[in-house]
C-alpha cells in the first residue's frame, strides 16, 4: 500500500471537471484508489465519491493505493493531481 498526501492548490477544490478527469485515470488501474479527507473517504474511480466529501482549496488530501499495480497508479494518479488540482 502506498499514500500520497497533498494540500490543494485549485482555488475551486476537486469541482466537476477535474473530478471526472481523476476518475478516468484512476479507472486505468485495477488497484484500490481512495482519497480521503478529515476521516471520511471516496473511491477515485466514483465521481459522486470524490464529490461528495467537498474538498476545497487548501485542505489536505490522503491518496491510498492498493493493490497489483498500485506503484503504476501512484505515479500516474499523483502527477495528475499535482499538475489538475
Amino acid at each position: 500500500m502506498k499514500e500520497f498526501t497533498y494540500t490543494i492548490t485549485d482555488p475551486e477544490g476537486i469541482h466537476a471537471r477535474p473530478a471526472g478527469e481523476l476518475v478516468k485515470v484512476a479507472k486505468e488501474f485495477s488497484c484500490k484508489i481512495t482519497l480521503s479527507k478529515d476521516g471520511k473517504s471516496g473511491d477515485c474511480k466514483k465521481i459522486f465519491g470524490l464529490m461528495g466529501l467537498g474538498v476545497k482549496k487548501d485542505m489536505e488530501v490522503v491518496v491510498a493505493f492498493d493493490g497489483e499495480d498500485e506503484d503504476a497508479a501512484y505515479d500516474k494518479v499523483t502527477a495528475f493531481i499535482k499538475e489538475n488540482l
